[in-house]
C-alpha cells in the first residue's frame, strides 16, 4: 500500500506505524517509520526511523517532536548556509584588495575551529531549548501544523534571504576589521598586518 501511494503521488510523505515482524516491509517502505516495542518483538522498532514504546507515545511524538524537528531543521540548514557565508564571504572581499593572489585573510587554527568552537554553541543551544510554544499548546490547537503543510519555514525565498544577510553582513564585518585597523599602529609605529585583521 505504501509503495502504490510513493508510486501515484511521488510529490506526498508517507508514514508508516507498526509493531511486529509482518510491519517491517511497510515501515522501511516508507519515507518516516515508526516501530512500537510490542509483544510481539523489536523487529519493527529496529526496522524504523523512530522507535516508541506504546501506543499512547504517537500523538505526542507526530503534533509535538515532529512539527518541533520541522522548525528547528529548517532554522539549522538556513543558519549553517549563513554562518559559512559570512565567513567565506570576507575571504572574496580580500582577495580584491589581494589581487587574488592566494593569500589567506584567516590564520589557520580560525579556519580549523571555526565551525567546532566559535559557531557551535548557538545551535546547540537553540537546539536543546528554543520553544516556540508549550507543548500543551502543540498538542490542542492545530494552527500550528499549517507552516508545516504549506511549507511556510522552509523555501527557496527564506534559504536566499539567509544567504543574502551573510553576504551583507560580511561585507560590514571585512570593511570594519579593515578601517578600524588602518589607522592603528603598534609599537613600532607600523601599521596592522593582514594576521591582525585576519583575526580581528
Amino acid at each position: 500500500m505504501v509503495s502504490l501511494i510513493k508510486d501515484r503521488q511521488p510529490l506526498t510523505t508517507t508514514l508508516a506505524i507498526g509493531d511486529g515482524a509482518n510491519d517491517v516491509n511497510m515501515i522501511t517502505a516508507a519515507h518516516i517509520g515508526v516501530g512500537i516495542l510490542g509483544v510481539e518483538g523489536r523487529q519493527a522498532a529496529r526496522a524504523s526511523d523512530y522507535a516508541i514504546g506504546q501506543f499512547s507515545y504517537l500523538k505526542r511524538l507526530l503534533f509535538v517532536h515532529g512539527r518541533e524537528s520541522y522548525r528547528k531543521n529548517s532554522f539549522v540548514v538556513c543558519y549553517n548556509f549563513y554562518k559559512n557565508v559570512l565567513f567565506v564571504m570576507p575571504q572574496f572581499w580580500f582577495g580584491l584588495v589581494s589581487y587574488y593572489s592566494g593569500q589567506t585573510l584567516y590564520g589557520s587554527w580560525i579556519y580549523q575551529l571555526y565551525n567546532i568552537v566559535f559557531t557551535c554553541l548557538p545551535i546547540i543551544w537553540f537546539g536543546i531549548y528554543d520553544k516556540e510554544v508549550s507543548y500543551d499548546n502543540l498538542m490542542i490547537d492545530t494552527q500550528y501544523y499549517v507552516q508545516g503543510m504549506i511549507g511556510k519555514l522552509f523555501h527557496s525565498i527564506r534559504f536566499w534571504k539567509w544567504v543574502s544577510y551573510g553576504m551583507i553582513q560580511a561585507v560590514c564585518v571585512y570593511l570594519f576589521s579593515f578601517v578600524a585597523n588602518s589607522s592603528a599602529t603598534n609599537m613600532d609605529g607600523k601599521h596592522q598586518d593582514i594576521f591582525s585583521n585576519g583575526n580581528y
